[in-house]
């Protein structure tokens, strides 16, 4: 029998690329990109439209009694050879997103979309030029910068028990790290509309998204209505550096424990939640490489909760 759900894939399915082009478009000529994104948006709008999903829409001014994460990062960082306007000019994007949602209200069953609920930026929406990573290099771009909001986000949401549908991490690490207080990869990268962050709330409790800016830092927190029984501690595993075929790449894997609150504090599971792997554009330097790969023959699971 055919589904409403076999119907709604076939016409997702109608503007994807056919079986036989082997390749995405793009790679054939450059004029192919723009018209490879607008396959890819229309494909997207198709499923906002027909994927029968319920996303959230409503915010709330007050404040849901159980804070379950809290984060924060620095809004301006001063990288070798990116112009220091296009950080301020990112700081301006992310009001932006602030604007559009802190305070919004995950319920029961419903699905919250970065992309959707942020929208395109654009000039006339008051976006500015900041820092876009596309592909494999460093450029601006309009409303570039917003991934530090969708970061923060994802990396929130790993503390939950909130299922994260769609996530993408960057093909490339671009920049040595520089104070780095998180593991490699543990972002998710947004490019409108095709490349989102999705994040479903598969439990009977409603989560409020809450973002806010202050002088040197995007903070950001997930707040529930009821207490959770369980937390959750993220932590890296078998990150590692490589060379191969005269290309630095650069690997890890995010894991996390799940320990019960009630039961004393015991941890009841680890979960793998992805893998990593993207293209170097700097030298490791020879301590990070040997260091990197002493952990990876050990197996050494970084959980500093553990240390």
């Amino acid at each position: 029998m055919r589904t409403n759900l076999h119907q709604k894939q076939e016409t997702l399915n109608m503007i994807k690329r056919p079986h036989w082009i082997p390749r995405p478009l793009s790679n054939y000529h450059p004029a192919f990109y723009h018209a490879a994104i607008w396959m890819h948006r229309c494909c997207r709008w198709l499923e906002w439209r027909f994927d029968g999903r319920r996303y959230t829409g409503t915010t709330s001014d007050s404040v849901l009694p159980y804070r379950i994460k809290k984060h924060k990062s620095v809004l301006v960082r001063r990288y070798k050879g990116v112009d220091l306007a296009l950080q301020l000019n990112k700081v301006e994007n992310l009001r932006i997103v602030v604007e559009r949602v802190n305070g919004l209200l995950l319920r029961p069953g419903e699905t919250f979309s970065f992309c959707r609920r942020v929208g395109k930026p654009s000039r006339r929406r008051g976006f500015k030029e900041g820092v876009e990573l596309c592909r494999g290099i460093a450029r601006p771009g309009i409303g570039g910068g917003i991934c530090q909001a969708s970061n923060l986000l994802f990396w929130m949401a790993l503390h939950t028990p909130l299922t994260v549908l769609e996530r993408h991490h960057h093909s490339f690490d671009p920049f040595p790290d520089t104070g780095r207080v998180l593991p490699f990869a543990s972002g998710a990268t947004v490019m409108y509309n095709y490349r989102d962050l999705r994040l479903h709330n598969p439990i009977p409790y409603t989560f409020q998204i809450r973002l806010w800016m202050d002088d040197k830092f995007l903070n950001g927190e997930l707040r529930c209505s009821e207490e959770l029984r369980y937390s959750y501690r993220v932590y890296e595993k078998n990150h590692r550096f490589e060379y191969r075929q005269g290309q630095y790449l650069r690997h890890n894997e995010l894991w996390r424990r799940v320990i019960d609150k009630h039961g004393g504090g015991v941890t009841v599971r680890h979960e793998h939640l992805v893998s990593n792997s993207a293209e170097v554009k700097y030298v490791p330097t020879p301590e990070r490489f040997l260091a990197s790969s002493s952990i990876q023959e050990m197996g050494v699971a970084q959980d500093p909760e553990d240390a």
